[in-house]
């Protein structure tokens, strides 16, 4: 695991927890067809979510916030921009909000194409109550943990940024699980100085243990801490 030095534009007080939205999810409901848009739409407020429609993907991405938390219900063929199309520009600009995607038919191809893109799911018209809820939840679901994860990942970004380079580099020895007098024997300086170093770096990150540290870094996934 590779502790390199990351830029400053994450600077996260060490001593914070990890930071929470409280922000309440929206479901996207994109159809051009007013009787769809408008029964999926109150089918889901009956639910308690916070629903937005609109009549086209075009609408869709001049109104949407790409920090936004939610999924989209989205519908396969519409004038403009299709739903698929949609898919694939929110992809190029690296908003990975879930989508579940509506059809008034069948069509395995289109089906295989958005789900190896990432949809949730690829339901058809007239769609059952129960079955859209629950690929909603999942959707719902998803997204939270995405931005978790993000959330995680900028957290533990910034007290990283807070080491000094020599503390890094003790940190990077503690985590592949050797001693404090083989860290001193590497670095060639006393082991009361990687110590010193160890204790500022832990308390930096705001941990107490090794294995605290090692799981951090686990779940940040960040390819700078070499677990990808």
């Amino acid at each position: 695991m590779n502790l390199s030095p990351m830029g400053s534009e994450y600077q996260i007080p060490g001593d914070l927890p990890l930071p929470m939205t409280g922000e309440t999810p929206c479901v996207y409901v994109v159809d051009d067809d007013d009787s769809v848009r408008n029964a999926v739409s109150r089918l889901l407020r009956i639910e308690g979510l916070d629903v937005r429609p609109h009549q086209s993907a075009e609408t869709f991405l001049a109104q949407h916030d790409p920090a936004g938390y939610g999924c989209i219900v989205l519908d396969i063929a519409m004038p403009g921009l299709s739903g698929p199309a949609l898919q694939e520009v929110l992809a190029q600009r690296g908003n990975d909000m879930p989508i579940i995607f509506l059809t008034g038919r069948a069509d395995i191809p289109t089906c295989a194409s958005v789900m190896k893109l990432g949809a949730i799911d690829f339901l058809t018209k007239p769609v059952d109550r129960d079955v859209l809820v629950a690929a909603v939840g999942r959707a719902l679901d998803k997204d939270a943990g995405t931005r978790e994860a993000r959330c995680l990942r900028l957290t533990t970004q910034g007290r990283l940024a807070t080491l000094t380079a020599r503390e890094r580099e003790v940190l990077q020895h503690v985590i592949a699980g050797r001693l404090n007098k083989q860290i001193a024997a590497e670095l060639g300086t006393a082991e009361k100085t990687v110590k010193v170093h160890r204790a500022r770096g832990m308390e930096k990150m705001c941990v107490r243990s090794v294995a605290e540290l090692v799981r951090i870094v686990e779940r940040s996934r960040m390819p700078s801490f070499g677990t990808g």
